[in-house]
């Protein structure tokens, strides 16, 4: 027998215990029939006030993974979904690679992650090869999406990284400030725009910017959830997130 309101599947979604932004944007992208079950992963709201103290508290979030992974399997869940980017990118194609396959190791389940859906995605789109990109990260974060983006053959021609102070602090960017960043990555000559960060509350904005830029527009939210529902041969097409999810 299928789970009642889980009929189509029950996804367990991973993302950091600080992260006000993950959970809300996942629900409001779930079609009938599948669920979303959020294991917190234990984040220290650390001040981030420097490269090496960003990347270390980063480091303390991938250290904190597998017993979010442990917690969530308790619910029988048919799929992941990581709800936490920066880890992601580390180490480039390898690293999401190795990232990738500890998770599914433990669990025994497949998932999507930000790296490798943010990289399906924009495949989607024909003739996509130079892009910019928008972060809350330090640079030395923005340095390891870089690298991953260019292994995947793509070109980043502009990064902006916003350089929050803290995790909950992402999460309080307004959109004025995200719309100017992106409008001077877009000015680069960018045939697509990306956002990277999870906390970073973007999903609700990409139609609208897609609409003024003229190209397509990706929010790592949007494009980890929209991966895990293709992943799980779910074509629902929704509108109100972009032309990602409402055409591909």
């Amino acid at each position: 027998m299928s789970d009642i309101l889980g009929w189509r599947g029950l996804f367990g979604i991973l993302g950091p215990s600080t992260n006000t932004v993950v959970q809300p944007e996942f629900d409001d992208m779930r079609p009938n029939g599948i669920t979303n079950h959020y294991s917190r992963i234990l984040t220290p709201n650390a001040n981030a006030v420097s490269n090496e103290s960003f990347m270390n508290a980063t480091l303390v979030i991938a250290s904190n993974v597998l017993d979010a992974v442990d917690s969530v399997m308790t619910c029988s869940p048919s799929y992941l979904v990581m709800g936490m980017s920066a880890i992601t990118f580390y180490g480039g194609v390898k690293g999401a690679d190795d990232f990738q396959q500890q998770v599914e190791n433990r669990s025994n389940l497949s998932v999507s992650i930000g790296s490798h859906a943010t990289a399906a995605a924009l495949k989607a789109f024909s003739g996509v090869k130079r892009i910019g990109f928008l972060s809350p990260y330090f640079p030395a974060a923005n340095e390891q999406v870089r690298r991953y983006f260019e292994e995947m053959g793509f070109d980043v021609v502009a990064d902006t990284c916003l350089e929050c102070p803290s995790w909950t602090q992402i999460a309080e960017v307004p959109k004025n400030v995200i719309h100017q960043q992106m409008e001077e990555i877009n000015n680069k000559g960018v045939d697509a725009l990306v956002q990277v960060g999870t906390n970073l509350p973007m999903a609700r904005l990409v139609e609208e910017f897609e609409i003024e830029f003229a190209k397509p527009v990706i929010a790592i939210n949007t494009a980890t959830y929209w991966h895990a529902l293709r992943s799980n041969n779910i074509n629902d097409q929704l509108k109100g997130f972009g032309s990602l999810m409402s055409e591909h």
